[in-house]
């Protein structure tokens, strides 16, 4: 039997969502497509959320388009994507029907293989998404989502791969999207899988943590067949080891790709000059955090609380949210920091920290954790907090989408509707506009209100777009200034966009940073003011003028962190003045609305 070692490339999925997620377009991936596609990959990943979400949201582009030209760029090599099981590429989980067309969509658009990922690894999740890729032909490819706490064992990690193969899936993929896998005990983990399931056994690791390339010696010696590499030119740092890495390590040995380095370094240098252009927008090089060795907290995940903190002028309760992260995600049942799990994990974590009390404002994603609506958790979840959430209810202990109606075709008339009353024209076929605006029904919309238009696309979506991560117009700019206190002094610091610091002045007569407090402000003649606890987006707007309400009744959803967050009234009265609506951006402190 043949040892040969096969390559999958995710060069085109990791363009879109590492430091240069918003950049990279079509019309600079097509040029380097042929050569591609002539080098053997056993496939490549070029689609995923991030894709989707960073081609609707920032570059103006139709990601059903994306992928169509790619396909009929590269006709000889197959087509990868991620796909989150019943969430797809979204943050819920969604009907049957919708997860059904979606696989159905994707696989006539050009999509061969999908990788298929739950997030809390709950294979129930992934049944239909199985079945559909089977139905319509395509390759499944089962993930077991690579996570360390007590409640994770090699026994688990087989039980499932078992589940896996049983339910239908072509191949197993390990992913370690945050580069906390051991060499040795990746070791272990291929040998077990292969003894336990006849399938072939891939596994994508990421760089972060400095381990990859050691990780994928001990696989390959494991016997893993397929691995996932990032050309050098994103290979390594924030991506994958680099495929060139791989490559260049088993020429010679049973193991060899038989991939040409001669080819790989051209789709590098076209890849590395295309690049440039973005450079200033690139962030810094991560290389190797020794913050995850020491945390065992994925890099991501902890770029993603300073920036939380940093927007909540709270960097210095840095330690306090890395000390409460673990007992949080004891509390929801040892979830995987993986997906968007990492995401309810670390920002409930900040939420806990920054209000001065656990759990005082609980996201809607922590409570969905809680009642099982995303699925079962490996670990046991906290008794206390697990009533506090159900109020009497039950807990769902079944297949979570077994509770959902179908929905595709009420999504399909609503947003025919929309269109009608915006004058607005849908695609042919409809059904790629309706899973864009299912999955992303904000940011969506209004892409497909301005899509004969890129630039106004790119405008309309960027202007009402919150995020934790810097934008690329302030990444550019010369030098940026920070208030820094050391001592009990304040010290204003100019930083230069190369990381240099510039200039460091005392602020005469500095008092600390505080959090702005969560209790209401000094009532004023209107009624006592409401401000927001936490900077975000205005999601839902749930009260108008002149409507009573009592303390503790939901008003406000700010869609924060990619988490959903309830705002409740802190008094009892009547609405005198809404001062925002939905869509709008907001502060931490920023007035939302006045309760008399």
């Amino acid at each position: 039997m043949s040892k040969r070692l096969a390559l999958t490339d995710v060069v085109l999925r990791d363009i879109n969502q590492l430091p240069l997620t918003t950049h990279f377009s079509l019309e600079e991936l097509l040029p380097i497509a042929e050569k591609l596609d002539q080098i053997g990959f056993w496939s490549l990943e070029t689609w995923s959320e991030a894709t989707f979400d960073s081609c609707i949201r920032y570059l103006g582009e139709d990601p059903w388009h994306r992928i169509r030209e790619l396909k009929k760029a590269m006709p000889n090599t197959r087509q990868q994507m991620s796909l989150s099981g019943q969430k797809l590429l979204g943050y819920r989980h969604y009907a049957d029907d919708v997860v059904i067309k979606f696989v159905e969509h994707a696989h006539r658009c050009g999509i061969d293989i999908f990788t298929l990922v739950d997030e809390m690894n709950d294979v129930r999740n992934l049944k239909v998404a199985v079945e559909s890729v089977v139905k319509i032909g395509g390759h499944a490819q089962g993930t077991i989502c690579y996570t360390s706490s007590p409640a994770h064992n090699l026994q688990l990690w087989l039980d499932m791969a078992k589940g896996l193969e049983e339910m239908g899936c072509h191949s197993i993929v390990i992913k370690d999207v945050g580069a906390l896998l051991n060499p040795f005990d990746a070791y272990e983990l291929v040998l077990g899988l292969k003894k336990t399931v006849n399938l072939p056994i891939s596994i994508d690791c990421q760089a972060t943590e400095g381990l990859s390339t050691a990780v994928y010696q001990k696989v390959i010696e494991a016997g893993v067949d397929i691995i996932n590499a990032s050309s050098f030119s994103m290979g390594n740092d924030r991506g994958c080891a680099a495929t060139e890495t791989v490559v260049a390590m088993t020429q010679g040995t049973e193991y060899e790709t038989s991939l040409e380095l001669e080819l790989l370094d051209e789709v590098v240098n076209y890849l590395g000059e295309v690049s440039q252009k973005y450079k200033q927008c690139e962030g810094s090089s991560c290389v190797t955090d020794v913050r995850i060795l020491m945390s065992k907290l994925p890099e991501y995940m902890l770029t993603d609380i300073d920036n939380q903190l940093k927007e909540h002028s709270a960097r210095h309760m840095m330690s306090e949210v890395l000390q409460e992260i673990p007992k949080v995600r004891q509390d929801l049942g040892s979830l995987p920091l993986v997906g968007s799990s990492w995401q309810i994990v670390a920002t409930q974590a900040v939420l806990n920290v920054l209000t001065g009390e656990r759990y005082k404002t609980i996201t809607k994603e922590t409570v969905g954790v809680l009642k099982g609506e995303y699925g079962s958790t490996a670990g046991t979840k906290n008794a206390e907090l697990l009533a506090l959430v159900l109020d009497g209810n039950d807990e769902i202990i079944c297949r979570p989408a077994d509770l959902i109606d179908n929905e595709f075709e009420v999504v399909k008339s609503e947003l025919e509707q929309i269109a009608r009353d915006k004058h607005f024209s849908l695609s042919d076929p409809i059904e790629e506009d309706v899973l864009t605006y299912a999955l992303f029904p904000q940011i969506g919309l209004k892409f497909l209100e301005c899509r004969n238009n890129p630039v106004a696309a790119k405008l309309a979506v960027a202007n009402d777009t919150v995020t934790t991560t810097t934008p690329a117009s302030q990444a550019m700019a010369v030098s940026e200034n920070y208030s820094v206190r050391v001592n009990g002094v304040t010290y204003q610091v100019e930083v230069s966009s190369g990381g240099a610091i510039s200039n460091i002045d005392p602020v005469v007569d500095s008092t600390p940073t505080m959090v702005p407090p969560t209790t209401a402000p000094v009532a004023s003649a209107a009624g006592t003011p409401l401000a927001a606890p936490l900077a975000g987006n205005i999601f839902k707007v749930l009260v108008k003028p002149g409507q009573h309400v009592a303390t503790n009744d939901v008003v406000i959803i700010i869609e924060a962190m990619k988490m959903e967050v309830e705002v409740c009234a802190l008094n009892s009265g009547v609405v005198s003045q809404v001062q925002i609506k939905e869509g709008d951006s907001v502060t931490v402190g920023d007035i939302l609305m006045a309760i008399g």
